[in-house]
């Protein structure tokens, strides 16, 4: 395997998609041989992606739109476009979720970095965590609070990713 060094990152403002990647990261982990090494970092600490063999990046998603520390490591990715790259978002929340359409700029992001795909996950919201401006939404939107990630959609992702990884180096040419 010519894959050695993954970095899994995501930008979280109130922690659920931080955890969509620890769920991510850990299922690489797992779904890896021995010698891959899975690097979880916070977009905001992500400086440098030359290092890394492949990259799995994440965003929360606010007002149709990427945090913007997940958008300066995508455009790092883009300055360095010679790894395989997915992207995933998180924030439609309730049943079924809403928006339910992926983030303005994600076709943007999927083209400059050269992603193999881009996922949408269910987030969770608790009104607690949330200022005023993000709770007015949430109550224009009529969501109950809750837990909506699909953690079995984001193990599957996970180990579909893998897959790909442990490709020949010839099928990993970005």
């Amino acid at each position: 395997m010519s894959i050695v060094r993954i970095l899994v990152s995501a930008a979280s403002k109130h922690g659920s998609t931080a955890e969509i990647a620890v769920r991510i990261a850990e299922t690489l982990r797992t779904a890896l041989p021995g010698d891959a090494v899975v690097d979880l970092r916070p977009a905001v600490e992500v400086t440098d992606v030359a290092p890394y063999d492949a990259v799995v990046l994440g965003s929360a998603v606010y007002m149709g739109r990427w945090l913007d520390d997940a958008r300066d490591v995508a455009q790092r990715i883009a300055a360095h476009p010679q790894r395989p790259v997915w992207l995933f978002s998180s924030g439609p929340i309730g049943e079924p979720p809403k928006p339910d359409e992926d983030p303005t700029e994600v076709a943007a992001l999927v083209a400059a970095t050269g992603s193999r795909g881009h996922r949408l996950f269910a987030g969770r919201l608790d009104r607690h965590r949330l200022g005023l401006a993000e709770r007015a939404m949430v109550a224009a939107l009529r969501v109950a609070d809750g837990d909506f990630r699909d953690w079995d959609a984001t193990d599957s992702w996970g180990r579909e990713i893998a897959a790909e990884l442990c490709l020949p180096a010839e099928a990993m040419t970005p």
